[in-house]
């Protein structure tokens, strides 16, 4: 179970890793260098535009991976997700800006994020399944919490050297070619990743439905057919998680440099701080949903996130360190609560032969709910001079929205003793 946890950890660490590295220059860099022809507004909604879109392509790499990992085994997933975010992500790094090439600069973004989102779209159900359906029964919830940890890691990578490049470097250093270094690293971690997981072995509820032929001949079918309203509670349930992570790491960013005349260096401090108690708090969720269940430390999240969605922006609208921090940290709690437990929830709640493509198209949907939409919303609601309270509005209904589709959900805790087979929702059964 360590080495298996290891290999999920170190991927999606990386491929987190490359995610938010673009993110990250999409809050500080991409707007004037790709977007130079208009306002500095319309420069961030288009940068954040091109930061959308591979949320966007997240469910449609959910629907190819999944099918390839129920078909052909959840580690063939892992390699190739690997494999494809790593090399667009180093290419990013490599695309000239408009005044270089035109209109082709941000096209080509354009692409490269949708293939970053689509091998993201496997990553994350090929790295989870790996450890949920290997662990023992009692503690799954802490061992697959563990490739949820890397997330917080991967974003503390990019920032991290994102914040000692901005910091060594002059802006017009930064500006030059500041900016691309943590997207050449990008290629470093992808081939150590892919060595770590070229010699992971298949996991053993796999192994069975393969020996029995009992695969689905068409996973995404049958989970439309038969699971479209687990989809759609499991998507509407973890977007205010994805919301509430992107106003903090993403729209507070741009926010705060932009409008406040918040240093960037000290704005991705007070980002890193926070994302770091999200990693060190995500097993101690997790060890809580082993014990008491999974739905209610999701309910318990969502509660939290809705209660603190106006004391995060008045602490942000601040501009200052201490009083952001603080709303960072306290805001980055609940959702964690959430995250921690969802990698258990997701795979409990579906029979293992559509699990891979039932989990991450659910988890991947929310993403484009709430990833994707809310660094564009959060950019729009905060147009005038004032606090930004529409903002904390569109969180707190999101998290209203979390709360009514996780009631709707089972538990999935299993009983002690001998694991119960998953009892998915179908459609026409009882909530």
């Amino acid at each position: 179970m360590l080495r298996l946890a290891a290999a999920s950890l170190a991927g999606t660490t990386i491929e987190f890793y490359d995610f938010y590295a673009y993110g990250t220059a999409a809050a500080l860099v991409l707007g004037p260098l790709y977007f130079p022809t208009v306002s500095p507004l319309l420069g961030t909604l288009a940068a954040f535009g091109t930061f959308g879109v591979g949320f966007l392509a997240r469910p449609l790499g959910s629907v190819f991976f999944g099918h390839l990992g129920d078909r052909h085994g959840r580690r063939p997933v892992l390699v190739a997700a690997l494999l494809l975010t790593g090399l667009a992500t180093v290419a990013v790094g490599l695309v000239p800006g408009y005044d270089t090439l035109g209109v082709a600069a941000p096209c080509l973004l354009l692409v490269l994020r949708f293939a970053q989102g689509f091998g993201l779209g496997g990553e994350w159900g090929g790295a989870v399944l790996l450890t949920a359906e290997h662990a023992p029964a009692g503690r799954r919830a802490l061992w697959a919490s563990v490739p949820q940890i890397g997330p917080p890691l991967g974003f503390l990578l990019a920032n991290g050297l994102t914040l000692a490049l901005s910091a060594g470097l002059s802006d017009a250093q930064f500006l030059s070619w500041g900016w691309r270094v943590p997207f050449w690293f990008a290629g470093v971690l992808a081939l150590g990743g892919l060595l770590l997981r070229v010699r992971l072995s298949e996991t053993p509820q796999f192994r069975e439905l393969a020996d029995r032929d009992a695969r689905a001949e068409r996973p995404f079918a049958e989970v439309v057919r038969d699971h479209w309203r687990l989809v759609l509670l499991t998507a509407g349930g973890l977007t205010v998680a994805y919301a509430c992570y992107y106003a903090i790491s993403t729209w507070a960013l741009a926010y705060a440099t932009e409008r406040l005349g918040v240093g960037r260096t000290v704005m991705l401090g007070c980002v890193m701080v926070a994302i770091t108690l999200s990693g060190a708090t995500t097993p101690a969720f997790a060890v809580l949903a082993d014990r008491y269940g999974r739905r209610s430390l999701c309910l318990a999240g969502c509660a939290g996130m809705a209660l603190w969605t106006v004391p995060l922006i008045a602490l942000l609208h601040t501009g200052q360190p201490v009083w952001m921090v603080l709303g960072f940290t306290v805001g980055m709690l609940p959702l964690t609560a959430v995250f921690a437990v969802i990698a258990a929830y997701l795979p409990e709640l579906y029979e293992p032969r559509v699990r891979c493509t039932g989990a991450t198209v659910g988890y991947n949907l929310a993403g484009v709910l709430g990833g994707a939409a809310t660094p564009l919303v959060a950019t729009a609601a905060s147009r005038g001079d004032g606090t930004p309270w529409g903002v904390a509005v569109y969180l707190a209904a999101l998290a209203l929205l979390g709360l009514g589709c996780f009631a709707l959900l089972p538990e999935t805790r299993p009983a002690t003793g001998p694991e119960p087979e998953a009892e998915p929702i179908t459609e026409g059964a009882p909530a």
